[in-house]
């Protein structure tokens, strides 16, 4: 089966093409707003704005910057910072250039850092301060073909003994000699711009690796433009929307946002601090943002715990409201579906009305008070988690996609959108379910392949264009696809049978106000286990408020009472799934599952081989002296 076939439509063969027309149409309008800390650093941070124009001077001056440093078309150029508007115009200037970004992330160490520079051969590396600098300089040795360093941090551009001459420069010095070569040749950008072709290589992003090297993903030109393109005619963004970006720009979710921003128009408030979302909420106010799962449940479990600290009577009226926000949002789910929609009954809307009240406008508040859309993607946002905020005003649209296929291959209509699916095809993407259930996709935004792999190639990517995903799906009569689970991470008992770890780790989730991560583990064993994080400071308040003031996390998750506060929750789980699914010992772990340790991947997923190994005598203590373990 197939989704959608309507392909977009004329696009041009290049984002750099499609920001070329986004600038001439609106100049003078906002494109960018950044924060700057205040001086004393104890003050909120100042908004300031970029236009497309001023964008523009910069995106230019950094690409003929390039142009001066001998970089030519095709050619790699690597960045290696955080979520900050100066990745977005390195990134528009790489492109514009006619070279092709490596994207690296910051918190990677200096050894993967160094394999992707080299398998890429990248010639130029944008570092973002002197830390990314040092990894550069630690893996110099085998990085022949690196001519330059460029510092997006000015202070931190500061050769070192043994550097080659000209090899570490700033951010402003590339941009200086960017105008300087402009001054003298006006056309060199434009000129680059124009012979850059569809089929060209735009963005090589590597894939993280659970087992063995991380994998370049190669994306091309065509497959930013069609992305563009497909995103804006879902419907799901405006020309007078506020989006709220801080997600890795390595990682391909965040990327493409970047392409959908430049065809729409609208305002893009960047600022990747995971820890400053909360606080910028409200100060952007956006209507549009993207997030992980984790995010999501991380808000959830504030609320939860926030609640559950003001006592009895105020966590009763969080869970009741919470319950008729999920009954809510299903009713009107359910009513968009029908073509004679019953009214919602009057107890559930009076109730909902004291509950909008009592809690759900706060939390609108808590986002900025404008929030229309909201996009999950990444990992599997929990159902209940989903129709709590959905009931609650917040309407979390999932969609699905992978690196491979440029991030955005399905999306939640936005008024007609499915709690527990990621929504429809979008247009021009084709896809059908193999015979083991596994998804496939045919679009314009898929890879070209790996970088130089082609026998890992030809296992995912048919001659004919369909990719192999790897997830397991089912779609609806009328196109919604709803993942299963990955077709790796399916757990076969030894009894036989199937289990999706995936999904009873969502249901806990929701479930638990004082999880953080959650590893559910079962593969060719006779009954599942689980390892269990808490959230550090939601666990710690309990604490302090039961009689554990003071005390270590360490020390708070090994006490039998925090043990029986998890257990009460996994035995409510418990009642919910099959017997064969059902979670029959559980240990917390001492810290949180972090990308620190390489347990989870900058977009805070799992790692579940790496997970296995480190806590491997954890889980073999759960299954000692059981049979068939």
């Amino acid at each position: 089966m197939s989704g959608t076939q309507n392909l977009i439509g004329d696009r041009p063969p290049s984002v750099a093409a499609l920001f070329v027309e986004r600038v001439t149409a609106t100049p003078d309008a906002e494109a960018y707003r950044f924060p700057v800390m205040s001086a004393s650093g104890q003050a909120p941070d100042e908004w300031r704005s970029l236009s497309w124009s001023e964008a523009a001077a910069q995106v230019y001056a950094v690409a003929a910057g390039l142009i001066e440093l001998g970089v030519r078309s095709e050619e790699r150029v690597a960045i290696a910072a955080t979520t900050r508007v100066e990745w977005i115009l390195a990134d528009l200037g790489v492109m514009c250039a006619g070279a092709a970004t490596t994207t690296v992330y910051p918190a990677t160490n200096h050894e993967e850092a160094g394999y992707i520079l080299a398998d890429s051969d990248s010639r130029v590396l944008i570092a973002e301060d002197a830390a990314q600098l040092a990894k550069a300089r630690e893996s110099r040795a085998e990085l022949p073909n690196l001519a330059h360093v460029v510092v997006i941090e000015s202070a931190d551009a500061q050769p070192a003994e043994g550097d080659p001459e000209g090899w570490v420069l700033s951010l402003a010095d590339l941009q200086t000699r960017g105008r300087a070569l402009l001054a003298e040749r006006p056309d060199a950008v434009t000129e680059r711009i124009k012979a850059v072709r569809s089929d060209q290589l735009a963005t090589l992003i590597y894939t993280s690796g659970t087992t063995g090297r991380p994998k370049g993903v190669r994306l091309l030109h065509d497959s930013w433009s069609y992305m563009a393109k497909a995103i804006m005619a879902t419907g799901l963004i405006r020309n007078d929307d506020v989006q709220y970006l801080w997600l890795p720009l390595a990682h391909v979710f965040g990327k493409v946002l970047t392409s959908g921003h430049i065809e729409a128009g609208h305002v893009t408030a960047v600022d990747g601090r995971v820890d400053r979302i909360i606080e910028n909420l409200p100060a952007v106010r956006p209507t549009y943002m993207a997030a992980v799962p984790r995010i999501f449940e991380k808000l959830y479990n504030g609320v939860a715990a926030k609640a559950h600290a003001g006592g009895r009577v105020k966590y009763r009226t969080f869970q009741w409201a919470a319950k008729v926000a999920r009954e809510y949002a299903k009713v009107s789910q359910e009513n968009f579906r029908r073509t004679d929609p019953a009214t919602i009954p009057f107890p559930l809307r009076a109730q909902h009305k004291v509950a909008d009240a009592l809690v759900y406008s706060k939390l609108r508040k808590a986002f900025g008070g404008r929030l229309r859309t909201a996009v999950s993607g990444s990992a599997a946002l929990a159902p209940d988690i989903g129709f709590f905020f959905s009931g609650a005003g917040v309407h979390i649209l999932e969609g699905y996609g992978l690196t491979e296929s440029s991030a955005a291959s399905f999306v939640n209509p936005g008024e007609g959108h499915r709690t527990g699916t990621v929504g429809k095809p979008l247009p021009g993407t084709e896809v059908r379910i193999a015979a083991d259930g596994e998804i496939l996709l045919r679009s314009p935004g898929i890879m070209a392949g790996y970088h130089k792999l082609p026998k890992e190639t030809a296992e995912v990517l048919e001659a004919d264009g369909w990719f192999h995903t790897g997830d397991i799906g089912e779609l609806s009569v009328d196109g919604f696809l709803r993942i299963t689970d990955r077709k790796k991470d399916l757990i076969k008992t030894s009894g036989g049978k199937y289990v999706a770890p995936a999904k009873i780790e969502g249901s806990f989730k929701a479930l638990c106000p004082f999880v953080s991560n959650v590893f559910v583990y079962g593969a060719d064993r006779n009954f599942c286990t689980a390892l269990i994080a808490l959230d550090a400071p939601t666990i710690l308040r309990w604490a302090t408020e039961n009689g554990m003031e003071g005390m270590t996390y360490q020390d708070v998750v090994a006490s039998s009472a925090t043990v029986a506060l998890i257990e009460g929750y996994v035995n409510e789980l418990n009642q919910k799934l099959q017997s064969w699914q059902t979670v029959k010992k559980f240990r917390l772990l001492p810290r949180d599952l972090d990308i620190k340790h390489g347990e989870l991947t900058p977009s805070l997923k799992l790692k579940r081989p790496v997970v296995e190994r480190e806590y491997k005598d954890l889980l073999e203590d759960m299954y000692a002296g059981s049979r068939l373990s």
